[in-house]
């Protein structure tokens, strides 16, 4: 039940995120006051990341935009890597790529819903990630469960005489 419970509130999220507008959802407020001294920014000058036709930097967007752009993917690897944990928990028999396909169609499904929602751009790219952030949490799900279910060897001391 409460596996159930964790997916509806991951969706929830979701739904709501992908809902809101960019200027509902910017955090670029509250970064220019904690964040007002740049820290990395030294560092991440030197970050671009090819994104949707260009490349993404702080030279070509500024310094919170940057990190704004640098979170919301970020949030994008981790929701749908939680998503697809619940997902394959959720299953009768986990199934890695069964979990894998159902949270790469609720990926279409968000950018879908993004779609509906005024100034917001759904791209093939933010599917991409999610997929990504899915593959990257099964595997790790699936390395946690091999280890959890190995055989355990109990060596017994030979003695020699």
């Amino acid at each position: 039940m409460k596996n159930i419970l964790l997916l509806l509130l991951l969706l929830g999220i979701l739904f709501v995120s992908s809902g809101q507008t960019y200027e509902q959802q910017t955090l670029i407020p509250a970064m220019e006051k904690y964040l007002a001294a740049k820290p990395l920014e030294g560092l991440l000058s030197y970050v671009h990341i090819p994104y949707y036709g260009t490349l993404v930097s702080i030279e070509e967007r500024g310094y919170f935009a940057f990190i704004e752009f640098l979170l919301r993917k970020g949030a994008h690897l981790f929701m749908f890597g939680a998503v697809a944990i619940a997902v394959v928990v959720l299953l009768p028999k986990p199934s890695f790529w069964l979990a894998f396909a159902i949270t790469v169609g609720l990926a279409f499904l968000d950018e879908f819903h993004q779609s509906l929602t005024g100034g917001r751009t759904p791209t093939g790219q933010d599917v991409l990630l999610d997929s990504i952030g899915a593959f990257l949490a099964l595997s790790l799900w699936k390395l946690f469960m091999k280890i959890k279910h190995r055989p355990r060897h109990t060596e017994k001391a030979v003695q020699h005489r």
